[in-house]
């Protein structure tokens, strides 16, 4: 896309906002300014328990740059499959300081604990308590709080971090209902500190790759994306005190895409969605019947709670929504963690110029790949890579490979975080991209409890999505 396109575009969603809405039906103008009068009539409304007006003396966190830390103090809270990769990732980069460690499981922090001191750090140590957490906040006062806990934690956790003087750092999703949400934007905006949901897939090579891609004009104008998180997880049923002993009653009591933020990341940021270009409009959703995870439970003798046998589980198998953006382009974006298949993401852009793809990796874009007609894989993806690669990952791709994490996007992504965090740099994802990314859970849930019908996304930013600035490029 042209820069005299994204500004004229950029130029006439300002306008849209002004209009009335009998003007706009004259002109024919009802993609955007109907997408716009229905969140502003949901915002005053209450229907999605937002505000309209930002708090006296809060600030927009868009574009933030705190102040720069020489050394960071880091505390992380939950040290179990998620959080104890985080821990010792963190604890090797230059410039972290491992103030604090809490998780109710001793043995688990005890774990961390030793790992992190092997880069000379001496975190205090708060198990046994299911607040021990707070004591750490109170006790070790960190700049940055790492938080991998369930999911209906994240919310209490980040706004108690924040109201500490600490940055968030929230696995995903940031929260569950639009109310936290909101609650996360309001605090993130009253404290002035960050809160970032730490979507990792946002650092994959090929997501970087895309991205640079796409900023380089060679799709042309987007029309469409498709994300999904297709990953056969039936097994976690089995894991014992592990990440499926609480998510299962998740996908139980649930029905809708309850983890959509590994595929519609990336898509948003090459889409520039609330970052000036474009911004979330409308998602609908369905949801197939559920089946699979009953069967799995039904046949297992390896349970790790009884308890799961006898589960009414409510959530589809497979859930299917398509977002309407602002500008009317589309997004794809499905959830399967049930169906014994292949692991997905989708992971797809197209353009007027053509398509880049992933899982497999291929391209096709017109004066690009040598015939259209057919995919660009294998070694014409490699040497069209080659050329197009992200300046970060041909900065630090060697390095996050050999220090790991997800093929190295965890270590990518914790390394920014430190870096911003030390320049006094813009985060690569603000506290609102987080929340339009997680809202499709509770958006989808409630269109496919209505049979479908459309349901109008939240402005997180509260209009300022339109002065925010795309995502760079960085080196």
């Amino acid at each position: 896309m042209t820069s005299s396109t994204t500004a004229s575009r950029r130029g006439f969603l300002q306008s849209v906002s002004s209009l009335t809405a009998g003007l706009a039906s004259l002109t024919g103008l009802s993609s955007i300014s109907n997408t716009a009068q229905a969140q502003s009539d949901a915002s005053t409304s209450g229907a999605n328990t937002g505000t309209t007006k930002r708090a006296a003396k809060s600030k927009y966190m868009g574009d933030f740059r705190a102040s720069p830390l020489a050394q960071v103090k880091v505390a992380i809270i939950g040290v179990g499959a998620r959080g104890s990769g985080h821990a010792a990732q963190l604890a090797g980069i230059e410039g972290v300081q491992f103030v604090g460690i809490a998780d109710v499981v001793e043995a688990r922090a005890k774990k961390s604990e030793a790992a992190v001191s092997k880069f000379g750090h001496t975190p205090k140590v708060y198990s046994g308590d299911e607040n021990g957490w707070r004591k750490m906040l109170a006790e070790t006062k960190p700049d940055a709080v790492f938080i991998n806990t369930p999911w209906s934690l994240h919310a209490p956790m980040a706004i108690a971090a924040m109201q500490a003087g600490a940055h968030a750092f929230v696995e995903v999703p940031i929260a569950t209902t639009l109310k936290d949400m909101w609650d996360i934007v309001d605090t993130s905006e009253a404290t002035g500190r960050h809160c970032m949901m730490m979507e990792n897939v946002n650092y994959g090579r090929e997501e970087l790759l895309y991205l640079n891609m796409v900023r380089q004009g060679v799709l042309g104008d987007l029309l469409h994306g498709e994300a999904s998180y297709i990953h056969a997880l039936r097994f976690q049923m089995e894991n014992g005190d592990s990440t499926g002993s609480w998510r299962t009653f998740e996908y139980a009591k649930r029905n809708g895409n309850l983890y959509p933020t590994h595929g519609l990341g990336p898509v948003a940021q090459y889409m520039n969605l609330a970052r000036g270009e474009d911004t979330f409009g409308r998602i609908s959703s369905f949801s197939s019947p559920a089946k699979g995870r009953a069967a799995y439970a039904k046949k297992s003798t390896k349970l790790t709670s009884p308890a799961f046998k006898e589960l009414d589980f409510k959530g589809g198998d497979l859930n299917t929504s398509i977002i309407k953006t602002g500008l009317g382009r589309t997004i794809m974006v499905q959830w399967d963690e049930t169906t014994p298949r292949p692991y997905s993401r989708h992971n797809m852009i197209m353009g007027v110029n053509g398509v880049l793809a992933g899982f497999p990796n291929r391209i096709s874009v017109e004066g690009i790949t040598s015939n259209y007609h057919k995919w660009a894989e294998g070694k014409e993806w490699e040497d069209i890579a080659a050329k197009y690669e992200h300046p970060l990952y041909v900065r630090l791709g060697e390095l996050s490979k050999k220090m790991g994490g997800h093929g190295g996007m965890d270590f990518l992504m914790l390394y920014r975080i430190i870096e911003c965090l030390r320049k006094g740099d813009a985060l690569d994802q603000n506290v609102y991209e987080g929340c339009f990314w997680s809202a499709v859970g509770p958006l989808s849930e409630k269109s496919v409890a209505e049979d479908g019908n459309s349901q109008v996304f939240p402005d997180f930013t509260r209009g300022d999505w339109k002065s925010t600035n795309p995502l760079k490029i960085i080196a």
